[in-house]
């Protein structure tokens, strides 16, 4: 009897992980783009805020930017999701593994209500293996290696 409760406990525990998992991941794809998408969304429209959230050590690496981007530390946009503006559509991109900061800053963004925004699937770097543009970024950061630390882990 009490093997069979546990078994029906764990049933249970695991249908719900794994429908947890379907729904994060249903809505993180209704709220990514890809880099063809992106391309041709800011080809035709012109109210799109794009925002670079790459830590500023990745920054520091590659001091490139999509065209119209403006740079947003991550830290400052979780700390203060309104960074992001609710009345138009927003992207925010990074260049770590699996979209880690995008994700975050999503994440922090629909908690507080901004429903139009995304991330860039596969973020700086799969922009550039697309061949699209960048231009060069030249304003000074600061690195800010302890309230990095909370936002890379």
């Amino acid at each position: 009897m009490l093997v069979t409760v546990a078994i029906i406990c764990a049933v249970v525990v695991s249908a719900a992980v794994l429908v947890k998992r379907k729904r994060d991941r249903d809505e993180l794809e209704r709220h990514s783009i890809t880099p063809d998408d992106l391309y041709t969304l800011l080809g035709s429209n012109d109210d799109v805020a794009l925002f670079d959230v790459r830590l500023p050590l990745d920054l520091l690496g590659d001091s490139v930017l999509i065209p119209g981007a403006k740079r947003l530390p991550p830290e400052d946009v979780i700390a203060n999701p309104s960074l992001i503006p609710k009345d138009r559509d927003s992207i925010v991109y990074c260049t770590c593994p699996s979209d880690k900061t995008s994700r975050v800053v999503l994440r922090r963004a629909l908690a507080k209500g901004l429903l139009r925004i995304k991330f860039l699937k596969g973020g700086l770097d799969a922009w550039k293996a697309r061949g699209f543009p960048v231009e060069p970024y030249s304003k000074p950061f600061h690195l800010h290696s302890d309230r990095n630390a909370a936002v890379a882990s």
